[in-house]
């Protein structure tokens, strides 16, 4: 018998890969019933409907990529907040590119104008977002940042950045920069514009 938060895992998983085929607007309960290979009524003893999903996927995928972050900023940067930029640019991108499917279904779903995305808020995407801006503050407590940057600003700058990059590699997987590369040559251009010296 199956536990219960292995089919929740099961079917969140299974609605990652149908919303990256078929798009969210596109794809049906049954679609992903089908393809966690459980009854469609089954997909109703854990959501509402396929709006409910949607949310629950983004909660919960990005509550794991923050918690992943934030275990990665306290073992490999220290209290540098240069290296914990790099860190986060580096994880971002290295996540969106083994993760393909997750990538396409945030890439895309994030972009949505339609009403529902609008209302709905985004408190686990804010709160990755804060990582990057928690960041600038440390740098400016420490002296390494300018105290004239706007901490809000930036995430969203620095974000849209690697966003971008990640969107690329998204739609078409040949790319001729390392992921290091990238992610190090992003962090330099962010960090001169902000350093102090």
């Amino acid at each position: 018998m199956i536990r219960t938060a292995d089919k929740h895992a099961k079917i969140i998983e299974a609605a990652i890969r149908v919303f990256s085929r078929k798009g969210f607007f596109h794809a049906r309960i049954a679609d992903i019933a089908k393809e966690a290979q459980v009854a469609d009524g089954t997909i109703y003893l854990y959501f509402n409907n396929k709006y409910d999903i949607l949310i629950s996927l983004f909660e919960e995928e990005i509550g794991k990529i923050i918690l992943e972050v934030k275990l990665l900023l306290d073992s490999e940067a220290g209290d540098d907040p240069r290296k914990m930029l790099r860190v986060f640019a580096l994880h971002h991108l290295q996540l969106m590119d083994d993760r393909r499917e997750l990538a396409e279904v945030l890439q895309m779903e994030l972009r949505q104008s339609n009403k529902f995305m609008r209302e709905y808020r985004l408190t686990k995407f804010s709160e990755y977002l804060d990582i990057i801006s928690g960041i600038v503050k440390q740098g400016q407590q420490q002296g390494i940042f300018r105290p004239d940057v706007l901490p809000g600003v930036f995430k969203r700058a620095f974000f849209g950045a690697l966003d971008e990059t990640a969107r690329l590699w998204v739609l078409s997987p040949d790319h001729p920069y390392s992921i290091e590369e990238t992610a190090n040559q992003i962090t330099d251009v962010f960090i001169r514009g902000i350093n102090t010296d």
